[in-house]
């Protein structure tokens, strides 16, 4: 498929999940003003992003720290990029030269080594913790009564400033099992608030994806992130 193809559907793709975070914002009484989109483009390439670019987005969301490495490096503009993998502590020097934002703060170790890796170079890195509100073993993330205590000891070390909170629901048709899931992820965040500080700061709710989102932005969402939704009907490659 030729680029014009590609931004044809690209844009068509973009419109339609704008207009569905919008509906859910005014369902929910909030701003769509309130609610950023993550641009997941771990399946697609430079040219793709590019595209999005040019739309007007500026936020995207890479798995792997070696995968974003070269599409970061050939893309230009004002755009900021959040790692929303599972971040390994011996990725974390190269992740700190690529991302804005960590959506994968899973332990205090991680914590650690993120900012003993920072200090040396005098940065502020950006994070949220990730909490597993499924209860699925296969997922990474605190537990929601272990997220306190994580964002709270991880905001006294030097170089880092936590946030807000990420979770993933999971991949069910039941909706409501997924709101659930955002609920007891907003309710974690309201329950940290009282111990807010300069480094810790509950501001942003990272969750609902392609399948989700919509519910995601009902119950609080401030980021979601979306991937095949905006690249559904893009040929392979």
């Amino acid at each position: 498929m030729d680029i014009s193809g590609k931004k044809d559907i690209i844009s068509r793709n973009l419109e339609d999940v704008r207009r569905r975070v919008d509906e859910a914002c005014r369902r929910s009484g909030r701003s769509p003003g309130d609610v950023r989109l993550v641009a997941v483009t771990k399946a697609v390439g430079v040219e793709e992003i590019g595209i999005l670019r040019d739309l007007g987005v500026s936020d995207f969301g890479e798995n792997r720290v070696h995968v974003a490495a070269p599409k970061i490096a050939a893309l230009s503009g004002d755009l900021r990029w959040h790692m929303i993998g599972h971040l390994q502590r011996n990725k974390v020097k190269k992740a700190l030269e690529l991302f804005d934002v960590c959506h994968s703060l899973d332990s205090l170790i991680l914590a650690e080594e993120i900012s003993r890796r920072v200090q040396p170079v005098g940065k502020i890195v950006t994070l949220l913790v990730e909490v597993n509100t499924g209860g699925e073993a296969a997922k990474h993330g605190v537990e929601p009564q272990q997220a306190r205590s994580l964002a709270m000891e991880a905001s006294r070390l030097p170089g880092l400033r936590i946030v807000g909170l990420m979770t993933m629901a999971p991949f069910v048709d039941d909706m409501e099992v997924c709101r659930e899931c955002f609920r007891k992820l907003r309710e974690t965040a309201d329950s940290i608030r009282a111990d807010e500080s300069e480094t810790l700061r509950m501001e942003q709710l990272s969750m609902g994806m392609t399948q989700d989102f919509e519910v995601a932005v009902e119950e609080g969402a401030t980021m979601v992130r979306v991937g095949s939704a905006l690249f559904k009907g893009l040929t392979a490659g």
